[in-house]
């Protein structure tokens, strides 16, 4: 993790022979967001997916990498991570509905 973004790998602890740097991976975060949720950890979850929607553009699509200074690398649009933002989104909602009671 750097910044509150999962990456999918370390580069530099498992070289892959790429040039460039990896940026973190979109679906590894909101996958991230919905485990903490899961584990009962709501404060961390909800400020995780927040922050995380600071990186979307400006009709709320996301890459599948988000790079050292937000941008926005690699496949765009990405299924995987706007799949991975429904599922998380779902799960937080669901938890500050029982929260809420």
């Amino acid at each position: 993790m750097s910044d509150g973004l999962v990456h999918r790998y370390d580069p530099v602890a498992s070289p892959d022979g790429l040039r460039g740097s990896e940026g973190a991976f979109s679906l590894c975060t909101f996958l991230y967001v919905d485990a903490l949720d899961r584990a009962g950890r709501l404060r961390p979850a909800r400020y995780a997916f927040e922050k995380m929607q600071t990186y979307a553009n400006h009709v709320g699509l996301f890459a599948e990498e988000i790079g050292p200074g937000g941008e926005q690398p690699g496949n765009f649009p990405q299924a995987f991570p706007h799949l991975s933002l429904i599922m998380a989104a779902t799960t937080l909602d669901d938890a500050l509905d029982r929260q809420r009671g």
